[in-house]
């Protein structure tokens, strides 16, 4: 999944300009950054805002608009010009593509042109000096099968190892509204919550949703549950679809911490994430619950693709169930185990101190440290072996 682009728009015309904005709402991989009224006035927004793009309508003014394409290429040279115009003139495309444009369209503006404007100055970005510009954003959810089963803990150490790149950029979001103890893992005390960009959402951007988020010592950016339970505040599908675009253009990381009721929000959370990593334990509640989601969610064949089982505290000694007859059980490889290492993972909650802090050298620690890079590099060699499915309680009556 590309990163997503911020664009501002500028039109002095309110009826073009609001056909774009609704053009560019319609966009899962854009984030309207801005809209302006006044070329005039354009430039102070994109230097305030930095979009990585601009899109300027050139029939109000055009050699107003022609001079602001001008100055927007000496002055913000990172962001990508696109124009549009009812006009089909080749003199005027000359001229606008001399003083800066990248592309020309065609007003009406149809949305199949300016998808394939927008893959074509991506494309030239990537072939360009700085690849930072068309750097992919990763979306990871991790979701529980059980109560227990550690799902926090591992978005937490998950979050801090990719942080510990330095040239990642992370967010980590806590869904669970009732209950969520992502910032206390952190020993962070936050100043807003999501519930305080939720009830701006109508005028939040990428500066105002940046001060929201609270840094912690790792680098990464919490943006945690509200302060209390709240019966009358609930998180739209839509509402939560903008937090998480703005997001990813804001991040080159966001790993989402959902709750176990697998509600419409956990179900929008997961299908807009690239990875979302299925937490379980090696006994029957859980193996269960893992064979349940996944017959739920392969009725939906891209969501089902989308999950990777992960074994927390691998190596329990009191289990009675092997990781043979566990994935005898679910049917499909396993992605990840983690080690158990209760000392560690005590230590590392009561401190709210994450474990590439508090344990360094640990193995649970370099167990996270190389999740962290597979996720970034997309692949897997930590448990290749999958099993023919058999019956869920096949195991009871037999050994090893």
């Amino acid at each position: 999944m590309k990163r997503v682009v911020r664009l501002a728009v500028v039109d002095p015309n309110d009826a073009t300009r609001a056909h774009l904005k609704n053009l560019m709402l319609g966009v899962d991989s854009v984030w309207l950054e801005a809209e302006c009224a006044q070329y005039e006035f354009f430039m102070d927004v994109a230097l305030q805002t930095q979009p990585d793009m601009a899109m300027i309508s050139l029939d109000a003014n055009q050699q107003g608009a022609l001079s602001l394409i001008e100055n927007l290429k000496k002055n913000v040279p990172s962001c990508s010009i696109i124009v549009v115009s009812s006009s089909q003139e080749g003199s005027l495309i000359l001229q606008a593509m001399r003083c800066g444009a990248q592309e020309f369209l065609n007003f009406p503006l149809k949305l199949e042109d300016f998808m394939s404007a927008l893959d074509r100055v991506r494309l030239a970005g990537r072939s360009g000096n700085d690849a930072s510009e068309v750097r992919e954003s990763q979306v990871i959810t991790v979701a529980g099968v059980n109560g227990g089963v550690g799902c926090t803990s591992e978005a937490v150490n998950l979050a801090c190892a990719l942080a510990k790149n330095e040239d990642n950029t992370i967010a980590l979001l806590d869904l669970d509204l009732a209950l969520g103890d992502s910032d206390v893992w952190l020993d962070i005390i936050p100043d807003y919550t999501i519930q305080d960009v939720a009830e701006n959402i109508t005028r939040i951007d990428y500066s105002l949703l940046k001060r929201s988020l609270t840094k912690h010592d790792s680098g990464l950016f919490l943006l945690p549950r509200p302060v209390n339970i709240d019966s009358n505040f609930s998180l739209g599908t839509d509402e939560l679809q903008r937090i998480i675009a703005l997001l990813k253009a804001t991040f080159t990381h966001l790993i989402i911490d959902i709750s176990k009721s697998y509600n419409e929000m956990e179900l929008a959370a997961i299908e807009a994430s690239d990875t979302t990593l299925l937490v379980a334990q090696l006994d029957l509640p859980c193996l269960r619950n893992v064979v349940r989601l996944i017959q739920f969610f392969d009725q939906d064949e891209p969501i089902g693709d989308k999950l990777k089982i992960v074994l927390n505290r691998f190596g329990l000694n009191d289990t009675q169930i092997s990781l043979n007859k566990a994935l005898e059980i679910i049917g499909r490889e396993v992605f990840w185990k983690i080690p158990n290492d209760f000392a560690a993972m005590v230590e590392s909650r009561n401190n709210g101190i994450p474990l590439i802090t508090q344990a360094p050298k640990a193995k649970v620690t370099k167990s996270y440290m190389d999740l962290a890079a597979t996720l970034s590099a997309g692949k897997s060699d930590n448990a290749p072996e999958a099993p023919a499915k058999k019956s869920l309680f096949s195991f009871l009556g037999s050994g090893k």
